[in-house]
């Protein structure tokens, strides 16, 4: 074991896959290199993290950060950068931008904007449309490819898969789990007249309700069964679709928001008005509790901040004209530990929903634990630290958080990505330095091999 290290953290208590540990933890090369009693050993640099908890590097698997098409709402530069803040260190971005990513030249585009923009490590979706379908199954093993986004209800351009035909025809091509955001179209247009006349975004449960969730949750679990393929339903809002997911664990995954576990109709609707409007819809206290029984019960296996970030003039039109989506990236780290504070989950199960969660059903080589070897994440955090979360201290474009004037209990202090300090009390640090996410499946010729 050597005794220099590019970066020590001493003093910390360590949240290892053998539990909470009082550690030091050497890093060289980008790399965790050793655990223990590191008394006495040099390193380029020292953080003492005494009084604080060191966990592996927050992975926030479902953003939107709108580059291309939307610069006036978020860019890659700007939202990794709040990612940082917020004590992210990789994301997943969504295909929803404007060119849509369907295609090797719009992804192959993305990834170039990234690089050397980025702040934090990065990945993207590719989107699936009728038109790619023959495509897909080699799009979804591109270096940088987190997998496939189906959106069965409305997005931007031709991103929707609603029939079952597209779908049956998108979960056959390819091997690697999708990712689906599950609400019947059909229905959506049907019940179209509810937003019309609901003259507030009161009406936005309504008109998007149980049955048009329950009713893709369970097409898209029937489509699945038959093609043997494994799907990850995101941002899941109600009981009905949790206690139908539980049935089906072989091949369905699940996330929830801290948006739907922390707020609650139709108070959020009374003091946001619609910049608590996003889709699936925020929904009332029956449903919120089961989620949090469905996160006691193992059933849920990531939280994603759906960061989806609109300008305030937008929000600010007449409901349905507003847009939805809310963002979240900076605030999902001192949201949930402010859960965690509550007694709402444990740091462990906080860990395992940010960190190990996404890199298992996802595949991800290398991140999303303390281990010898990995890459060296962390996200290093106060969890008696009390804040209050303020529009002002937001780093996205949009400059405001659904969560402004809440006093939260735990904060990121420090944000190390592949041993790199880039964020330590507040202050973002050097230069963006993000690189691509790598993936199990899709490693081949990507790295070097070395015995």
């Amino acid at each position: 074991m050597t005794d220099h290290f590019d970066l020590l953290i001493s003093n910390g208590t360590c949240m290892t896959p053998a539990g909470r540990q009082e550690t030091d933890i050497g890093i060289l090369d980008g790399k965790f290199a050793a655990f223990g009693d590191l008394t006495g050993a040099e390193a380029d640099e020292i953080i003492d993290a005494k009084g604080l908890h060191v966990l592996p590097g927050v992975i926030d698997s479902q953003v939107h950060f709108r580059d291309p098409g939307f610069p006036e709402k978020e860019d890659l530069e700007s939202g990794t950068r709040a990612a940082i803040a917020g004590g992210v260190t990789a994301i997943f971005e969504m295909p929803n931008t404007d060119p849509a990513t369907t295609n090797e030249t719009e992804f192959q585009a993305k990834m170039t904007r990234a690089a050397g923009r980025a702040w934090c490590d990065y990945a993207f979706f590719i989107g699936a449309t009728l038109a790619n379908v023959d495509h897909l199954a080699g799009y979804e093993r591109a270096p940088g490819c987190t997998g496939v986004k189906i959106f069965m209800g409305s997005s931007t351009g031709g991103l929707l898969v609603a029939d079952d035909a597209t779908l049956t025809a998108v979960l056959a091509a390819g091997r690697r789990r999708c990712a689906v955001h599950a609400e019947d179209e059909l229905r959506l247009r049907q019940r179209k007249k509810i937003a019309d006349e609901a003259g507030s975004a009161h009406g936005h449960p309504e008109w998007r309700d149980v049955e048009t969730a329950l009713s893709a949750t369970r097409r898209l679990l029937s489509i699945a069964h038959s093609t043997g393929r494994e799907v990850h339903v995101l941002h899941v809002t109600t009981q009905e679709e949790m206690e139908l997911l539980a049935r089906h664990r072989h091949l369905a995954t699940v996330e929830v928001t801290p948006q739907h576990l922390t707020l609650v109709a139709p108070d959020c609707y009374d003091k946001l008005g619609a910049r608590a409007q996003m889709n699936p819809p925020i929904r009332d206290a029956r449903h919120r509790d089961a989620l949090w029984r469905a996160v006691d019960q193992g059933l849920v296996d990531v939280v994603g901040s759906d960061h989806a970030p609109h300008t305030l003039a937008e929000k600010t039109a007449s409901y349905p004209n507003t847009p939805s989506g809310m963002p979240g990236v900076q605030t999902l780290v001192p949201v949930m530990l402010t859960h965690v504070a509550a007694g709402k989950l444990t740091l462990e199960r906080f860990v395992d929903l940010t960190a190990t969660g996404p890199a298992r059903i996802y595949g991800v080589a290398g991140k999303g634990r303390l281990s010898l070897g990995y890459d060296a994440d962390l996200t290093i955090v106060d969890l008696k630290a009390e804040r209050t979360i303020t529009d002002d201290r937001m780093h996205s474009k949009c400059g405001w958080t659904p969560f402004d004037g809440m006093a939260v209990t735990g904060w990121p202090m420090a944000t190390v990505i592949r041993g790199i300090p880039v964020m330590r009390d507040d202050e973002i640090l050097g230069e963006a330095q993000g690189k691509t996410v790598r993936f199990q499946d899709t490693l081949r010729g990507e790295i070097d091999f070395e015995l």
